[in-house]
């Protein structure tokens, strides 16, 4: 009898260039270079945010050039909010605040698109506060 699993593979729900023009028109930048620099910049700082099992579902759901921007990266120890991921960003690329927010929101609707609810809700448990909103979801308060 054979084993019939078929080895794990990368079979994501869009391509790189899909998943750029997607970011483009959320964003509605002029060009897809603008679109991609938004795509590098917050797809390497959610991969200094997310880690475990989540962070692995989200890559093996993204282009393959889009996942190795988020696994490149290493988690860092200090887990940031929502608006401290935004801060973190804007001074990285040396940009305004508002224009980084921007950029977040842009890029992280398309990524909450190809992870689907249930890996949404996931990611968002495991990350600090404010990201919901980031993601384009409606922040909840949880019980205490």
């Amino acid at each position: 009898m054979s084993d019939r699993r078929a080895p794990l593979r990368h079979l994501p729900a869009m391509t790189y260039e899909h998943l750029l023009e997607k970011v483009r028109q959320e964003g509605a930048y002029p060009s897809r270079e603008k679109a991609e620099a938004a795509v590098h910049l917050v797809l390497s700082g959610l991969g200094r945010q997310l880690t475990g099992d989540e962070r692995v579902d989200l890559a093996a759901r993204l282009p393959l050039e889009a996942a190795r921007v988020l696994t490149r990266q290493i988690p860092d120890t200090q887990p940031l909010t929502g608006w401290g991921f935004v801060k973190d960003l804007a001074a990285r690329a040396g940009a305004p605040l508002g224009t980084t927010r921007w950029d977040t929101g842009s890029v992280l609707s398309a990524v909450a698109a190809l992870s689907g609810p249930d890996l949404l809700s996931r990611i968002l448990d495991r990350l600090p506060s404010g990201y919901a909103l980031l993601f384009g979801r409606a922040e909840l308060t949880r019980a205490a």
